[in-house]
């Protein structure tokens, strides 16, 4: 939701962090379980002033949604775009993706669990969202098995794989925890990579070329929201 005319940057601060405490509720009990006055209580602030911030309980899960969708989507279609071998470019997209799943756990588990009480315009937007990522990890895949490093598979089935070994990782990952999103990283990928592999393919110099590759290419951090937080703090 942007700024409205005429609010100083205390407004946007306030409602960022009032984001952050509805996506802390939202996690722990539900976003329908959550009502409009313990969100009052939480963050301290009368119900006209609330909406003053917000406008509704709905664009809370918006913004919520957003927080995680536009950065990921953006550095995933950045990622897909490289000019590199495809096996290389899903190793990258896996770090960039538990990135942020480390980063906002809070958010991913309304993420998961709330997106359908999203309606209308807000929900169509959200599933394209999420549509054009799995497609973007598709497309990886099937270029991986055009060029040999992959064995023939379903697409779809090896999507599914992708996707399903990332993004139940917010259940039980923890902040400063034994792993991190590089080391899952590597971790998964070596397990996918090794599997989906043809069997004539060596991966064995992966994680080397993904350093060559992050060392050779600052300007692409895989944080999905690096470039976010730039342009906020250059607004």
């Amino acid at each position: 939701m942007p700024r409205p005319p005429g609010h100083g940057p205390d407004y946007e601060v306030r409602r960022q962090k009032i984001i952050d405490t509805a996506a802390e509720l939202f996690a722990r009990q539900g976003y329908a379980a959550t009502s409009v006055n313990e969100l009052c209580r939480a963050v301290g602030l009368a119900k006209g002033a609330l909406y003053y911030y917000i406008g509704s309980k709905q664009n809370l899960l918006v913004e919520i949604q957003s927080r995680v969708m536009n950065p990921l989507l953006s550095r995933a279609r950045q990622i897909a775009e490289l000019d590199t071998d495809p096996v290389l470019r899903l190793r990258l997209l896996s770090e960039s993706l538990l990135t942020i799943i480390f980063r906002r756990l809070d958010h991913i588990w309304v993420y998961e669990h709330d997106y359908r009480s999203l309606t209308g315009d807000y929900l169509q937007t959200l599933l394209g969202r999420r549509a054009e990522f799995q497609r973007l990890v598709t497309g990886l895949i099937t270029k991986a098995a055009e060029h040999g490093g992959f064995r023939a598979t379903p697409p779809r089935l090896a999507t599914l794989q992708f996707l399903n070994l990332h993004n139940h990782t917010y259940q039980w990952a923890k902040p400063g925890g034994r792993w991190d999103a590089a080391q899952l990283s590597r971790e998964y990928c070596d397990t996918l990579l090794r599997g989906f592999g043809a069997p004539a393919a060596s991966l064995p110099d992966m994680e080397e070329r993904a350093a060559a590759f992050k060392r050779d290419r600052p300007d692409l951090p895989l944080d999905p929201e690096a470039e976010w937080k730039s342009a906020s703090a250059a607004g």
